[in-house]
C-alpha cells in the first residue's frame, strides 16, 4: 500500500511518523520547500531500526513521486495564529489545495483524498467539486479530532480511562460544531446520566474552543499531535478495510435534510473510503444546531 502526505509541516510530518510506525504502507511526504521533506523523511527512516517498522519513507518536491497512491492526505497550507479563526485562512489555503488536487488528478487519479487543511469543510467541498471524484473518495478529517478532544475533556472531568469513552461531534469544524452528549457514552452509559447539564455545557464550550486554546499557547502554530492521530486512525481504517464508524466531513446529498454541502456526520470507512453515511435520530434542537452549522459552512463556500 502507498500513502502520500502533502505538506511536511507539523501535522504532515507527525502523520508520516505515525503512519510509518503502523508499518502498513509506504509513505511519501511532499512539500514545495526544497530539502524539508527530504530531511524529515530521512530522520523518520533512521528511526525504523529502533522502532521496528519496515516501510519506505520518501521525501520529495516532485509530484510524480505520489503516483499510484492509495490515499493522499492534504495537510498543506498556512496555520492559524492567535486571534485568527479557521475561515481567515481560506483565500490562501483554497489556492494551495486546488493546485494539490490538480496534481493528484494528474499523477494519482484513482487515489482516495483526505483533506486536513482549514477551513476544513469548505476545503473539502472545493476539492470534491474541483476533482469531480465520487463523494466517497474525498472527505475531510474533522469530526474524529473534535470527538477526541471532547472525549479527552470528559475523561479528565470524571477521572476515568479515555478508552471507556466514545464521543460524537457533528457539524462544521469550527465554532458551530455540534457535540452530542446523548450519543456520547462512557462504557456504554450515555453522558447525561453521569454529568449535570451545566458540566456538560462547560466541557462542550471548551471542546469548541480547543483548537484556539492550543493556538493561544503555541503563539506561532496550531495543533498537530491530535490531528495527526486522527489522520492515521482514518487511514488505517481504509487500508485495513475495518468499516470503522467515525464522524468526518463528507458531501451530503439529502442526508440530514442537507444538500450540496460538506459537513461532519458519522461515516463508515473501508477500502473504498467513506462508504456509508450514518443518519442519527436527532432531536429538533440538535437538528437546528446542525443546520445552523451548515449555514456557517455555506458562508465560506459562497466566498469561493
Amino acid at each position: 500500500m502507498k500513502v502520500s502526505v502533502i505538506g511536511s509541516g507539523n501535522v504532515g510530518a507527525t502523520a508520516v511518523q505515525r503512519l510509518a510506525e503502523l508499518d502498513i504502507a509506504d509513505v511519501v511526504m511532499l512539500d514545495i520547500v526544497e530539502g524539508l521533506p527530504q530531511g524529515k523523511a530521512l530522520d523518520i527512516a533512521q528511526a525504523a531500526p529502533i522502532m521496528g517498522f519496515n516501510v519506505d519513507i520518501t521525501g520529495s518536491n516532485d509530484y510524480a513521486d505520489i503516483c499510484d497512491s492509495d490515499i493522499v492526505v492534504i495537510t498543506a497550507g498556512i496555520a492559524r495564529k492567535p486571534g485568527m479563526d479557521r475561515n481567515d485562512l481560506l483565500a490562501t489555503n483554497i489556492s494551495i489545495t486546488l493546485d494539490v488536487c490538480d496534481n493528484i488528478m494528474r499523477h494519482s487519479p484513482e487515489a482516495i483524498i483526505m483533506t486536513v487543511t482549514n477551513p476544513l469543510d469548505v476545503i473539502t467541498y472545493a476539492s470534491i467539486k474541483h476533482t469531480q471524484f465520487d463523494r466517497g473518495r474525498v472527505f475531510g478529517m474533522s469530526g474524529l479530532l473534535d470527538s477526541g478532544r471532547f472525549a479527552s475533556l470528559i475523561a479528565k472531568e470524571i477521572n476515568c480511562s479515555v478508552r471507556d469513552i466514545n464521543a460524537m461531534v457533528l457539524g462544521g469544524h469550527g465554532d458551530s460544531m455540534v457535540p452530542l452528549p446523548e450519543y456520547t457514552t462512557v462504557s456504554g452509559i450515555p453522558l447525561p446520566e453521569l454529568m449535570e447539564k451545566e458540566t456538560i455545557d462547560r466541557i462542550i464550550r471548551r471542546t469548541v474552543n480547543a483548537g484556539a486554546e492550543i493556538v493561544g499557547h503555541l503563539k506561532t502554530g496550531s495543533a498537530f499531535y491530535a490531528p495527526s492521530a486522527a489522520i492515521v486512525s482514518m487511514t488505517e481504517a481504509i487500508l485495513k478495510d475495518t468499516k470503522k464508524i467515525v464522524p468526518a466531513s463528507v458531501y451530503l446529498n439529502g442526508e440530514y435534510g442537507l444538500k450540496d454541502i460538506c459537513l461532519g456526520v458519522p461515516v463508515k470507512f473501508g477500502k473504498r473510503g467513506a462508504e456509508e453515511i450514518i443518519e442519527l435520530k436527532l432531536t429538533e434542537e440538535q437538528m437546528i444546531a446542525l443546520h445552523n452549522s451548515a449555514e456557517s459552512v455555506r458562508m465560506g463556500i459562497s466566498r469561493i
